[in-house]
């Protein structure tokens, strides 16, 4: 069913160039990606950020360090309702010093960004943490957060809307807009 709170904000043939502009923007701010990390957020981080570092590596930058982040046991919500389940990070070099890309699919309040940069911090001092997401939500911020990178900006002042990222696989991508209320139904 498609009414007005219902609809495609990015379907696969924009997502992968907002993807090819990401790698670009990477090279141009970090060149060689040397002493530059990414690192996609679980659960749905991961997919945006595995595709950024085939991009990558298709432009001829082989040796991207690649980290896989699950901050549960930093949110500042545990305790207060629903369960979180902890999912395996997998970040197998240190990020001291590093230039840090926090990879997400969706910026909404900031919390989940808030609590991923503490997660990051046990893994070392990075030199520089910058945030890279697919859809940023505007107008409803809770934490003084933007990103450095963006694929596009949405009005998410009717809260009864949300983001849906649908990776069916890394060739077939779609973002929605979906109203809570109809997908209750």
């Amino acid at each position: 069913m498609k009414t007005d709170e219902t609809r495609i904000l990015l379907d696969t043939y924009k997502t992968k160039l907002i993807i090819k502009r990401f790698a670009l923007q990477l090279l141009e701010n970090h060149e060689s990606m040397e002493n530059t990390a990414i690192i996609g957020l679980q659960p749905r981080g991961i997919e945006l950020a595995s595709a950024i570092v085939s991009e990558l590596q298709n432009k001829g930058i082989k040796n991207v360090l690649f980290g896989v982040l699950d901050h549960t046991f930093f949110r500042d919500d545990i305790g207060r309702g629903e369960i979180h389940l902890p999912k395996p990070s997998n970040i197998n070099f240190s990020t001291e010093n590093k230039n840090i890309i926090i990879v997400d699919d969706v910026l909404y309040t900031g919390r989940s960004i808030r609590s991923a940069m503490d997660a990051i911090m046990s893994f070392g001092r990075p030199k520089r943490i910058e945030l890279m997401v697919l859809v940023e939500r505007i107008f409803e911020r809770e934490i003084p957060i933007k990103p450095d990178y963006k694929g596009i900006s949405i009005d998410s002042r009717n809260s009864t809307n949300y983001v849906r990222v649908d990776w069916n696989s890394t060739n077939e991508v779609t973002v929605w807009l979906l109203d809570k209320k109809i997908e209750n139904k």
